[in-house]
Formats: structure tokens, C-alpha cells, sequence
């Protein structure tokens, strides 16, 4: 029996006529609303291909960008010792404006495929959370889902030109992020359409099965939530 969802590696043409790669899923439907996958700093790794299959076969064209080819072309990283220490290498070495560039033409290019009916919104997890809220400011997406998006609370000047819908999903015992710091995402992001949640007892990671800090019933819960909030895209 085929598989529900259809996988393949696409191009993408980037600003200045190069091009980078991007992990595209599409629903079992073939068609459906759009989703850009932001990558954490171990790139478009297994677990992020697998996330792009779960949210396909929740009915999404999925569509998640090789972040750091212009250092490495897909990355794939563990989680610990050496991988890890590379992948925040490579996070370092990102370029603010190139990476806005490139939201820009994954976003572009989402939208033109013709599997996308409908609008396109954008998820992202620890430095993608940080991107898809960025996307939300800058990338003309519908939507956005931030799952413990390091360093938001220090790029908040962004807030003001954020008018999509914005959802947060944080972790109580986030070692990388105090609630001092959900705190300033809430009083940036009042009077917005714009929700956040906060998981008792979790900690950074908590929606990665592959990670030490993975955390079953708030990934779950907050899997549903995602799902219900960016409904609104069908």
C-alpha cells in the first residue's frame, strides 16, 4: 500500500539567483492550506521530517526550509555532545538579514505550489519558534505556532507589525527560557489576536520523542491546540 504522504526534497530559489533545499510533505488529500516548518539548531533532522508527515497527514502542505545551507547543506544532527555543539555553531553563524531573505522565498514558494489551497501559516520549534514569529512580522504568513522559540522576548521591537494570529507554546521548567521572559511575550503581544500557554512540569524540547526532555502529554496537548488554531487556514 502507498504511503498517506508524499516526501520529496525541493529547490527553492534564493535571493541573488542561488538556490537552497526544502523538505516538502503533502497531505494524503494532495492538497490542503500551506505550513512552513522552521528546523531547531539540528536541522531538518529525522524528527523534523517526521514532524512535517504528522502535520501533512493532519491535512497541511508542509514545506520545511534547509535553514544553514549557506554554511552546510542539509544538516542532520543528535542531540547531544558534538551535534549539539555544532548545531549552535551553525545557529551563530546565521545571518539576520540572509535568514528573512530566505522566509521570504520559502514562504513565496509555498504559496505558488499547487498543492496549496487556501492560506499559509508557519510552525517553528526553539530557533524555529524564534523564525516563525519573526515569519508572522516580516513573511506575510496567516498564522503562526512558536513552540519555545528562544529568543523571542529580545526581538519583541518586532511585535508591533505582527496582525496574524500568533500562538505560544512554552515549557514551565525551560532552563533556556524564564517565565520572565513568557511574561514580556504576553504584555508584547496583548490586545493581539495572540494566545499563550505554558506546560506545568516541561521542560525545553518537550515535543521531540527523540529527546531526553520529550514530555507526552504536553506534546500532545499542545498538538491539539496547534491543530485547532490553525484550522483557520482551511
Amino acid at each position: 500500500m502507498a504511503a498517506p504522504v508524499k516526501t520529496e526534497w525541493i529547490s527553492i530559489a534564493a535571493a541573488g539567483g542561488a538556490r537552497f533545499d526544502a523538505f516538502l510533505a503533502c497531505p494524503p488529500a494532495g492538497h490542503g492550506p500551506g505550513l512552513v516548518l522552521f528546523q531547531e539548531i539540528f536541522g531538518v533532522n529525522e524528527h523534523i521530517r517526521a514532524v512535517a508527515e504528522q502535520y501533512a497527514l493532519d491535512g497541511f502542505v508542509v514545506l520545511a526550509p534547509d535553514v544553514f545551507w549557506r554554511q552546510q547543506r542539509r544538516v542532520e544532527l543528535g542531540y547531544e555532545g558534538a551535534d549539539r555543539q555544532r548545531g549552535m555553531d551553525l545557529a551563530r553563524g546565521l545571518k539576520g538579514a540572509e535568514v528573512g531573505l530566505d522566509m521570504v522565498a520559502t514562504v513565496t514558494a509555498l504559496r505558488a505550489r499547487p498543492e496549496v489551497a487556501g492560506k499559509a501559516g508557519a510552525i517553528g520549534y526553539c530557533m524555529g519558534g524564534r523564525f516563525a514569529f519573526l515569519a508572522a512580522a516580516t513573511a506575510g504568513v496567516d498564522a503562526a505556532v512558536c513552540y519555545y522559540g528562544g529568543g523571542i522576548h529580545d526581538q519583541l521591537d518586532k511585535a508591533a507589525a505582527i496582525g496574524c494570529p500568533v500562538m505560544f507554546h512554552y515549557a514551565e521548567r525551560d532552563d533556556h527560557i524564564p517565565m520572565s521572559a513568557v511574561d514580556k511575550v504576553r504584555s508584547a503581544m496583548h490586545g493581539k489576536p495572540a494566545e499563550v500557554h505554558v506546560y506545568p512540569g516541561a521542560m525545553h524540547g518537550f515535543n521531540c520523542w527523540a529527546r531526553a526532555s520529550y514530555h507526552a502529554a504536553s506534546a500532545a496537548l499542545a498538538h491539539g491546540r496547534s491543530l485547532q488554531f490553525l484550522s483557520a487556514l482551511f
